[in-house]
């Protein structure tokens, strides 16, 4: 048997969406990608919501908005994709990692307060709390920072719909929040990104930058008189458009998001039933209070060890029998993973910023320690149960 990491949920509605814009002959940014972001904005609670072609370039836009330039600094948590960082990069500015809670994989607040006391210059201007694996950082302790330091907030949602605190939905805390649609995503129009904010201004200059520029979209034009004439360009922006054939499908998705999150909800919680007990894994965190959205069920490997003080050694000791366990459930057909990047041991930024991997004890012992298991919203019982009938032969 052959169990995918993810799968994504598509029907006849998205098969007949894609042939829309081919009959029509509209494929660029246009009406289904406006309804898309319309249908998205009621969705998470946001005011607006701007599409784009990956969170990554939704980040980049975010941090743009918000004046981020060279000679800035934003923090981000080094446990995430490299994608966050990248981002920071791009709008010219310097990456400050922060480690992160082990238990929630997420920014550590107190050592982020640490960071931002100890920038007597004042040159960290935003922070990008990220809401891995769907769920959501501990938000209102973090906008509590940006109020008293006057810092910027723009939340990577790349993994976070569906993940509330309370009825609050992740990426509406901060000044602007970003969400992926990458496959491995809840849900997906291949590759594609949005951003949402409560700020008119803000979502009319990412309106603006994603299309380089340009005071008028090409869709708003062709609804005008006399729209034949190109648009002033005052800025100088990208091209980050997603495409009406994306947007089509992003429009079928929105729309079954419910469904597809309650799904993976549903396998989440027979997770934590199936392998509760097994010393050798610390099933995935929740926080009282918090609603999680499961774009991934990521554990951490023990091998039957004390995590609570956690040295280099004992982590690369542990890591060799995580890797050895991946192996296995790999052989037997079982797609896992690593959760996701510790940022600060990876080439580019471990030289461009001179650091160790000891520097973020919590975020490398995330990477070298996490397993994600498999996780869609239609696994069924067979599927299921072979899973768990693996890791139980293999850690017996």
């Amino acid at each position: 048997m052959k169990i995918p990491i993810t799968k994504p949920v598509f029907d006849d509605c998205e098969k007949k969406a894609v042939l829309k814009p081919l009959e029509t002959g509209w494929l660029v940014q246009g009406p289904f990608v406006a309804e898309f972001e319309k249908l998205f904005a009621r969705y998470v609670g946001a005011q607006f919501a701007k599409a784009t072609t990956s969170c990554t370039t939704a980040l980049h836009l975010a941090l743009e908005a918000l004046g981020i330039k060279k000679s800035d600094k934003v923090v981000v948590p080094s446990f995430t994709y490299i994608a966050s960082a990248n981002a920071i990069e791009y709008a010219n500015a310097e990456v400050v990692f922060c480690d992160i809670d082990l238990r929630t994989f997420n920014i550590d607040v107190e050592k982020l307060e640490s960071i931002i006391q100890l920038d007597k210059k004042r040159k960290i201007k935003a922070i990008m709390p990220v809401n891995l694996f769907g769920l959501c950082a501990d938000l209102p302790a973090i906008m509590q920072l940006a109020k008293k330091y006057g810092i910027k907030i723009v939340e990577d949602s790349a993994c976070g719909l569906g993940a509330f605190i309370g009825k609050k939905h992740s990426g509406t805390f901060g000044d602007m929040g970003c969400f992926s649609f990458h496959p491995r995503k809840a849900i997906t129009t291949g590759e594609g990104g949005m951003v949402i904010t409560d700020d008119n201004n803000l979502t009319n200059l990412v309106a603006s930058l994603r299309d380089h520029g340009a005071s008028k979209s090409d869709l708003q034009r062709h609804k005008e008189k006399d729209g034949s004439l190109l648009p002033e360009f005052n800025l100088r922006g990208y091209n980050y458009r997603m495409t009406d054939i994306q947007g089509a499908i992003g429009v079928c998705q929105i729309k079954k998001a419910a469904t597809i999150i309650e799904g993976r909800r549903l396998i989440a919680r027979r997770y934590s039933a199936a392998l509760s007990g097994i010393p050798f894994l610390i099933l995935p965190y929740l926080p009282l209070g918090y609603t999680h959205g499961y774009q991934s069920y990521v554990c951490l490997f023990t091998a039957g060890e004390d995590l609570s003080r956690l040295t280099m050694h004992k982590i690369d000791r542990i890591n060799k029998a995580r890797n050895n366990f991946m192996m296995k459930l790999e052989r037997r057909g079982i797609s896992v993973r690593q959760g996701t990047h510790a940022v600060h041991t990876l080439g580019y930024y471990k030289n461009k910023y001179t650091l160790k991997d000891k520097d973020y004890l919590s975020s490398y012992a995330a990477d070298r320690l996490s397993v994600t298991l498999p996780l869609y919203a239609d696994m069924n019982d067979k599927e299921f149960n072979y899973v768990i009938e693996n890791i139980k032969e293999i850690l017996k």
